[in-house]
This record gives structure tokens, sequence and C-alpha cells, in this order.
């Protein structure tokens, strides 16, 4: 495998901070992500403002920077209304199951390298462990027991199809997401974040396994419910989702999870496919020293808000998606292109590490990706037969249908339509009767 396997030892300097600095460390991951999640809202509702040429808020503060805080404030006031018919302690709990894991995922990523914090050298990361990638999927399955549990409790069809819909939509893009990993864990040798973004000192994954990074991109998406997969929440059919019924602080922290699990899958992307903390390579090759002290975390930012970007620039750009597109995508595109990518790429590291020459695995590579390719094509146009055959057969049905008589557009049985036609016609042309006239005059009664 690859050379970046990390050993034991390696991960030694982890857990042995003293409790001050844990503390310090938490504070410094809850602020980040409140914050984040504060100007992520300004800058998406600035950027949607300007791409449809509005404003956008700005009252609160400077260039409306305070409007989070002041949406915040005014949802905590209002009143808590919980509808008769819930299951109450479920109902209560569910919000907080569904913003904590999202919390809880931000431990492992690595902000910068190890620096010196009030003289004590630690690394600028919680925490790290062998399968600490294992952790940031374990929470996104956790995650979606509170939106389940939301509208299984709130005792509206609404929310119940809303929690379902999620459900449904994390599953499927979760497995494609795991995916994405499998090609990196392949690449990099570790499952270890730091491990990870240790392996791409060189060249970062989203060059090397482009189609691993454009997959997760897509799947960030679907797996945070954000348009054009919103469907959990598609106003249009379901109110408002799974939080339909919720008000108050309960709805607050719904809208607190959404966008904190916006902020880890926009921080896994930079620590798995843009080279985590480490400088984009014409500032780490002018600047030797660009990755020393706490210049990484600003490097780390920097692309945390560049995919965060991209998050509102759909929002902008797209339509939503109906649902049957949404799982055909998930189950029939990503999922199986992932599977053929993951075996492209352990073959291509299975004749490295046989030490095969270029030419040999570029052309074992090469013969597979056109095997796969020849494979899809084939299944596409045997697909399109099928739908072929179908159009064929609803065409010959329309027209026997057509071909039988009809009254008024419609098949209806041969000898009883021409006494249909016959009524209709009488029924139009009988004089109305003069206002007052009772119901037994108009008949004859």
């Amino acid at each position: 495998m690859s050379t970046h396997v990390l050993a034991a030892e390696d991960l030694s300097g982890f857990g042995t901070d003293p409790w001050w600095l844990i503390v310090i460390k938490v504070l410094f991951i809850f602020v980040f992500l409140v914050l984040s999640v504060l100007l992520t809202m300004w800058a998406e509702r600035r950027i949607l403002g300007r791409m449809q040429l509005r404003l956008g808020p700005n009252r609160h503060g400077p260039f409306g920077l305070l409007q989070g805080l002041a949406d915040g404030l005014k949802l905590g006031v209002k009143e808590d209304l919980v509808p008769k018919n819930v299951d109450k302690w479920v109902y209560i709990l569910a919000p907080a199951a569904a913003s904590a894991p999202a919390f809880i995922s931000f431990a492992i990523m690595p902000f910068g390298p190890q620096v010196s914090i009030f003289g004590h050298q630690t690394h600028l990361q919680l925490t790290d462990l062998p399968v600490a990638v294992l952790l940031v999927l374990a929470m996104a399955s956790m995650g979606v027991y509170g939106f389940v549990l939301a509208g299984w409790a709130s005792g509206s069809p609404f929310a119940l199809l809303g929690g379902l819909r999620s459900s449904a939509q994390v599953i499927s893009y979760e497995i494609a997401m795991a995916l994405t990993f499998v090609a990196v864990f392949l690449y990099a040798g570790t499952l270890s974040t730091s491990g990870i973004v240790d392996a791409q000192e060189r060249l970062w994954f989203a060059v090397v396994l482009i189609p691993s990074f454009l997959i997760y991109m897509v799947t960030m998406v679907g797996e945070t419910n954000r348009i054009p997969f919103d469907l959990p929440e598609g106003e249009g059919e379901l109110v408002g989702g799974y939080h339909t019924e919720y008000s108050s602080m309960k709805f607050a922290m719904f809208f607190l999870a959404e966008y904190v699990n916006m902020s880890t899958v926009c921080g896994l992307s930079v620590t798995l496919f843009l080279g985590g903390w480490r400088a984009p390579a014409p500032i780490s090759t002018i600047w030797p020293d660009a990755n020393t002290g706490w210049w990484p975390m600003l490097w780390f930012i920097a692309k945390f808000a560049m995919v965060m970007f991209i998050f509102i620039w759909l929002r902008a750009a797209m339509p939503r998606v109906r649902y049957d597109q949404l799982m055909k995508l998930g189950w029939k595109v990503l999922i199986p292109v992932s599977i053929v990518w993951i075996i492209v790429v352990a073959t291509m590291r299975a004749l490295r590490n046989a030490e095969a020459t270029t030419t040999t695995w570029l052309v074992v590579v090469g013969a597979g990706l056109a095997a796969a390719l020849v494979a899809l094509y084939l299944w596409d146009r045997a697909a399109e037969k099928r739908r072929e055959a179908k159009e064929t057969a609803k065409e010959q049905e329309f027209a026997t249908l057509k071909a039988k008589p009809t009254a008024g557009g419609f098949p209806v049985p041969p000898l009883r339509a021409a006494h249909y036609g016959s009524a209709v016609r009488d029924a139009l042309e009988a004089p109305r009767p003069e206002r007052g006239t009772s119901a037994k005059e108009v008949t004859g009664a």
C-alpha cells in the first residue's frame, strides 16, 4: 500500500492534552460551528440577493451581519406550540437527536499542524482515531434518527412523509458517499484524518481521484437535504416536511442541525480531497513557511468557505428535482459508478505495489474502463429498447380505445353510446325553467 500508512505511535500525540486545553478545543469547535452557521446564513442571503438582483439583509449590524443573530433571538422568544396528538417525549428529544451528532463529527477535523498553546505543544485537532472518517459516517447515520422521530412523533401525515423521505434519501446517498471514501482510503493507506492530510502533501486527492471528488460533491448535497435535493422539506406537497409541527427553539435546532451538517460535509471535503490545512501549490512553493504555525488554519477556512459557496450557488441556480429522479440518481448512477471507480483504483494500487511499469497499469486500467463503458452502453441500449416497447404498447392500446364508439371523448360500451349522446343533447336543448319555479313543476310531478 501507500507509504503514508500511520503507525500506532503516530497517533500517540492525541489524548495526552491537559484538561484545560481539551476544554479550549471543545469551546473553539462549538464557537466555530455556531459562527459558521450565522455567517453562512448571512452569506447565503446576501449572495442569493446579489444573484437575484436584490439587496438581501442590510439592516441589523454592518452589511446586515447581525441578521442571523436577530433571527435566532426572534425564534427564542416565539411561543412554543405543541400539538395535542404528539408523542411528547420523542417530540421534544428529536431536535436534539438531529443536532448533537453534527457537532460530534467535527471533533476529528484537523485545522492545522502541531502548534504551541500557552507553552504546550498540541495538534490543532481535538482528537484522531485509526478509523476517524468512519466516525463521521456513524454520526451522519445517527442524525437521521432525529428527522424520522420528529416526523413520527408529530402525529401529522406531512411530517411523517418528510421523515420517511429524509431517511430514504440519507441511506441512498450515504452509500455512494461511503464508496467515495473507499477510494481515498485505498490511495492514502489510512482512515485517520491527519494521515489523509499528510498523504496529500504533494498532490490533492481532488486531482488524483477526481471521480470520487465529483461524486462526493453530489452526495454531500443529498446528505444535507439541500436544493436541488431538499425533497424532505418540499413545501409544495409537504408544507414544511418533518418540522411542520415545530416552532420556537425546537424549529431553530432543526435549522441549526441543517447548517452544522453543511459545515461537517464541507470540512470533510477539505480534509479528504482538498489537502486539508495545507496551502495550495503556488503558495506553498513560493512561501516555505506557509504550512507551519497558525497559517494553515487560514488555508483550511478559505477552502471551507469555497466549498460552502457551492452550496449557495446550487440553491440559486438549480430547481428542485422529482423524488423518483433523486432516487434514480443515487441508486442507478452514483452507486454503480462508484463501485466501478473503486475497482479501477484498487487495480492501480495493486499494479503499483507489484512494481508494474506505467505502460502495464495504464493498459489494464484503460481496458477496465473500456469494458465498463461498453457494459454501461449495452445496459442503456437495452433499457432504451424496453422503454420503446412500452411506449409502442401504450400507443397501440390508445389506438384500440380510439377506434371504439365514444361519447364526449371517453370510451363507452358501443350499444349505449347513442343513448348517452341523445340524452345529453335533449338536456341541453330543453328550455330553462323560470325563476321561482318549484321542482315539482319542472319535473311535471
